[in-house]
């Protein structure tokens, strides 16, 4: 396995990062026990999920199925660093969402509770808030730095002027702030290299990129017979939206004898700012098979004609669209 700094800190993460979305929803408590404990052994040390998965609202049934394998596995604590998220709604009542003061703390708490552990190593903003100040978030955060309950602050889905905002505001109460940005990177989806990868180099925060399959799509879906029974309406009018450019990545990837799915992971991997995409395995063998992304290297021959499939917004702003 290879590891890197996470962002600017001294953390030292794998270049993979487990993501547990799946877990208790495509994939059974027993099944994601296993994955974890073979991610563990693979050398993965990096785990994420998030309070709000699990599909059933306030129950956080995926931090609880990540708790209960924390605890069945105490020496497993200390080999992992564990991140997971705040924002989404938890309740019903008015302050059970969002990023108040009031909110981080009971959201942090009822982490900790159901991950049975004492501290998050990440704790990251799952989206942006616009109603709250971010004296009061970074005040929040503060408290729980010092009260040992988090370790680091990172952040989800933010805009490149979110995060400069976000880190001279914590610069000013001489406080880390954000260390991480995840975003939604892909072959398809690079929006983000306008503003937000030139966002997190210039304040060295580590890009965790999300769905970097691209929620399957990367994957060898034209030729995935198990993937089209499994695909929902909505995914298979996306599907034959992209049938065009699909069909030219799948026959790259043949021509380069790699599984699609390792050589839209690779690319990812070829970005600097790139510090570990997040995989979200369903089983055993898509873990397993996730690990050649990272022994590839993409030439330039081969990069060249991936952006000429998937052509991104033409590299950074405003060079993008001005001069």
């Amino acid at each position: 396995m290879e590891y890197t700094t996470l962002g600017r800190t001294g953390l030292k993460v794998s270049r993979l990062c487990l993501g547990t979305m799946n877990f208790g929803w495509e994939a059974s408590e027993a099944d994601a026990h296993a994955i974890m404990d073979h991610a563990l052994d693979l050398g993965i040390n990096f785990f994420d999920t998030a309070n709000v998965y699990g599909g059933q609202r306030g129950e956080g049934i995926t931090e609880q199925i990540v708790g209960r394998w924390l605890a069945q596995r105490p020496e497993s604590r200390d080999r992992i660093v564990l991140a997971t998220k705040v924002y989404g709604r938890m309740g019903d009542g008015p302050n059970d969402r969002g990023l108040s003061a009031y909110h981080i703390r009971r959201a942090c708490e009822a982490s900790l509770r159901r991950l049975q552990t004492d501290c998050i190593d990440l704790y990251q903003m799952h989206h942006i808030a616009r109603d709250t100040p971010w004296e009061e978030i970074w005040q929040a955060m503060e408290q729980l730095v010092r009260e040992g309950k988090i370790l680091y602050a990172g952040s989800s889905n933010f805009g490149g002027w979110h995060l400069a905002t976000a880190n001279q505001l914590a610069a000013q109460r001489h406080f880390l702030g954000l260390v991480s940005e995840q975003s939604k990177y892909s072959l398809v989806t690079r929006s983000i290299e306008l503003e937000v990868i030139p966002a997190c180099r210039a304040y060295g925060l580590a890009l965790l990129p999300w769905s970097p399959l691209e929620g399957g799509i990367l994957a060898g879906v034209l030729r995935s017979t198990d993937g089209a029974r499994r695909r929902s309406p909505r995914a298979q009018a996306r599907v034959e939206q992209l049938r065009a450019p699909l069909e030219r990545y799948e026959t790259v990837c043949r021509e380069l004898g790699e599984e699609p799915a390792n050589v839209a992971l690779a690319w990812v991997l070829a970005n600097p700012t790139v510090a570990s995409p997040i995989i979200g395995p369903r089983t055993l063998p898509q873990l397993t098979g996730a690990m050649r992304a990272l022994e590839l290297r993409l030439d330039e021959a081969t990069l060249k004609r991936l952006d000429e499939i998937w052509p991104g917004p033409g590299g950074e702003a405003p060079e993008a669209y001005a001069w």
